[in-house]
């Protein structure tokens, strides 16, 4: 794997004088974030990946901020760490939020079979959340089943920490695969079923408006009592999206209510490397903290298993299977987002390796559920 170009980045450092916080401008720029590319950093494929979509208008994103000497970043307000329970449902369907659309960025490379956005919506710091949760998106327009009534409610997992990549707690981010249709018959695709919401947000231009809910969820939220815990994060395609913000908490910002010394192992799933998502992201933490952080990628149109067949997720986790057990033993969280497709390929890997172990899974399942180190959140 290319290693990223070194890049300046402006950062916020502790005084050891008189603990004030100044700026250190290794350059200058007012943030570090999606709409400023002059943090980004790329490799050779990178800069031939750069692309403009036709149906999303904006290029290809290296993904990339280099912790120039694992300096993290400061982020704002420091309230956002105050609260003891996560915020829930503070804006229901029938009273959205009105958020504005910040930027919208292309993710993947020409040959992915598919396209995947990053959006950055700007919320004010209005809906406040935590990491593992989700919003509710309403697309505008009228719901076709019901005449009269706004479209229904689409689930999106955030995709950045409570603090947004701005830093400043007044954004949140979303990774949205365009829903299309092709007619098995011609191979064309068809316009009158594409999906109504992905393709609003894919299509979204700077400023406009959106209809937020939320936010929701408990089930992915990333437990933060013991900060040298292991975290196995196992995705397929977009539900990669609240492991990078578990991943920007750990090892991007600077935040003193949760200095991460523990293990997180990142397993992604997907068709090919043009689809790899925020990949140069999750490389520089492997670059940075290598005893930290772990990652390994399944690309099933690229890769074989060892029988043969097309590289899975699942191939992955029984590849490494007696390391994740024991990780398990040891109280290890494992966490599964993504299609509700992935998940009866891993339970049955699961099971056999556990058999194979001469455990019986169902137990040991049922252990991990009691101990809360069991998160399943699929779509």
């Amino acid at each position: 794997m290319a290693h990223a170009l070194a890049v300046q980045v402006s950062l916020f450092v502790q005084s050891e004088a008189d603990g004030s916080l100044r700026r250190s401008r290794l350059k200058s720029m007012n943030k570090i974030g999606y709409n400023d590319k002059s943090w980004i950093s790329c490799t050779p494929l990178d800069l031939k990946n750069r692309i403009t979509h036709s149906k999303c208008e904006c290029k290809v994103l290296c993904m990339s901020v280099q912790q120039a000497n694992r300096r993290k970043v400061a982020v704002n307000p420091p309230e956002l760490e105050d609260a003891k329970e996560p915020p829930l449902h503070l804006y229901k369907p029938k009273e959205p939020y009105t958020a504005t659309i910040r930027s919208v960025e292309r993710l993947v490379g020409p040959k992915s079979p598919g396209e995947t956005c990053h959006i950055v919506i700007d919320h004010g710091g209005n809906v406040p959340y935590w990491e593992g949760q989700s919003y509710g998106v309403i697309p505008p327009g009228e719901n076709p089943k019901k005449p009269g009534s706004p479209h229904n409610v689409r689930l999106y997992s955030i995709a950045s920490t409570r603090y947004g990549d701005s830093f400043d707690g007044k954004t949140a981010s979303l990774c949205v695969r365009r829903a299309v249709y092709y007619d098995p018959e011609t191979g064309k695709e068809d316009p009158s079923k594409k999906g109504v919401c992905s393709n609003f947000l894919c299509d979204a231009k700077p400023g406009d408006k959106v209809q937020l809910t939320g936010p929701s969820g408990k089930v992915m939220l990333l437990p933060e009592d013991d900060p040298t815990a292991t975290h196995i994060m196992i995705a397929t395609g977009t539900g990669v999206a609240p492991y990078r913000g578990y991943l920007r908490r750990m090892f991007m910002e600077s935040v003193t209510a949760f200095q991460f010394r523990g293990l997180a192992w990142l397993f992604l799933g997907v068709a090919n490397t043009d689809s790899l998502l925020y990949d140069q992201e999750f490389s520089n933490y492997l670059q940075d903290y290598p005893n930290n952080f772990r990652y390994v990628t399944a690309l099933s149109r690229e890769q074989k298993n060892r029988n043969g067949g097309k590289m899975y997720v699942q191939d992955r986790i029984e590849e490494y299977s007696d390391e994740i057990f024991k990780l398990l033993d040891g109280g290890a969280h494992i966490y599964f987002c993504g299609l509700k497709g992935m998940m009866p390929g891993i339970q049955e890997t699961l099971k056999r390796v556990a058999e194979q172990r001469g455990e019986k899974w169902d137990e040991k399942l049922a252990q991990l559920k009691k101990k809360k180190q069991w998160h399943v959140e699929v779509y």
